[in-house]
């Protein structure tokens, strides 16, 4: 029988995450309420079996913890899991923005931690950005590199910094196209043509921003000090956050 991975969360990273596990492990999702596990259920579909009691998890020797970047939500959760989870279990996170030393602290049991960043859509992007607290054993680091590399994903060990590497470089590039496409009157078409056959970009800037979320890619920026464009937080004034409200950059309803 397959081994048990519990993910603590139901957007788009933790389905993706329970998906690109399937048939590897026998997964678990927890999701918090009755209408996130049935909106999970759909995502996930026979990859994970999707449940709202977090006492279900108690039995994974590793729970990976994907809900909303804020530390008070994550630290509740913690706290909660530190009551159910076994003593020797570890705890990741797919923060890409939050400390992971004081996640880590939050957690409990910062020497069974590790942040492991994977990228959206999950099943197709092989990059782990792992990161991990000063206190983190050994044998932590080595189970949570085996883990990534059972998903078919490349760890890449990084610095807990904001942002870690990806996050970092690619923002600033994010936020300069969308000063250019409106300081110069361009098309996001235009903008996104370009850098996509003049350098090979499989997905332009503007349609990433609409990807990723402009209301999350605003408080990615805040966290690694990017100037966010007032383009953006205009956008996300109006509900336009990209594809998962129906409009962003593009119209997609």
């Amino acid at each position: 029988m397959a081994e048990p991975l519990g993910i603590a969360g139901s957007g788009a990273i933790a389905c993706g995450l329970a998906r690109a596990a399937s048939g590897l492990y026998d997964v678990l999702l927890w999701a918090r309420t009755d209408g996130s596990a049935e909106r999970a259920c759909e995502r996930v579909e026979d990859a994970a079996r999707v449940v709202t009691d977090l006492e279900e998890l108690a039995g994974c020797p590793v729970v990976v913890e994907a809900i909303a970047e804020d530390v008070a939500a994550k630290r509740a959760l913690y706290e909660r899991l530190e009551e159910v989870l076994a003593e020797d279990a570890l705890i990741a996170t797919t923060t890409s923005s939050l400390s992971v030393g004081t996640l880590a602290a939050a957690s409990g049991r910062p020497e069974r931690f590790a942040a492991v960043h994977v990228f959206n859509p999950v099943e197709k992007m092989k990059l782990v950005e792992l990161a991990f607290p000063e206190q983190a054993s050994a044998d932590t680091r080595r189970r949570f590199r085996a883990l990534c590399e059972s998903l078919g994903k490349t760890p890449v060990e990084v610095p807990d910094v904001a942002g870690f590497v990806v996050n970092r470089l690619l923002f600033p590039y994010l936020f300069d196209a969308v000063r250019l496409q409106e300081r110069d009157g361009l098309d996001p078409d235009t903008v996104d043509t370009c850098m996509m056959l003049g350098v090979g970009h499989p997905m332009g800037p503007l349609a990433l921003l609409d990807y990723v979320g402009l209301d999350v890619a605003a408080a990615i920026g805040e966290s690694i000090g990017a100037e966010v464009p007032d383009r953006v937080r205009e956008l996300i004034a109006d509900g336009r956050l990209g594809r998962k409200s129906g409009a962003g950059f593009y119209e997609y309803r």
